[in-house]
């Protein structure tokens, strides 16, 4: 897949498929949105505070993104995108991707 179909879509993503294989679910919501449910298993890093904390995030690990709509989560792509990270992939909101890997 390349790098503008990676970023506007294009292919279809089995996001149960890449949990299945290890993949890590980024939840940039605030701790609060979190606490008021979340993905089990996922890891809360707020937008705001990604790029200080992209040492608890590995190069070489699969991330699916995800928030409360899918805006910030896509710009959490963006940034990791931007920071070496190669295989990242929006999710969208928490709730919805829950339902796509159950």
């Amino acid at each position: 897949m390349g790098l503008l179909s990676s970023i506007f879509g294009g292919t279809k993503v089995d996001f149960k498929e890449m949990v299945k294989d290890g993949a890590v679910i980024l939840d940039v919501r605030t701790p609060a949105e979190y606490n008021g449910g979340h993905i089990k298993g996922s890891i809360n890093i707020p937008l705001q505070s990604l790029d200080k904390n992209l040492g608890k995030l590995k190069k070489d690990k699969a991330i699916i993104t995800c928030c409360a709509s899918g805006m910030r989560s896509a710009s959490a792509k963006s940034i990791l995108i931007s920071k070496g990270y190669e295989d990242v992939h929006n999710g969208g909101g928490w709730a919805s991707l829950q339902s796509k890997i159950r």
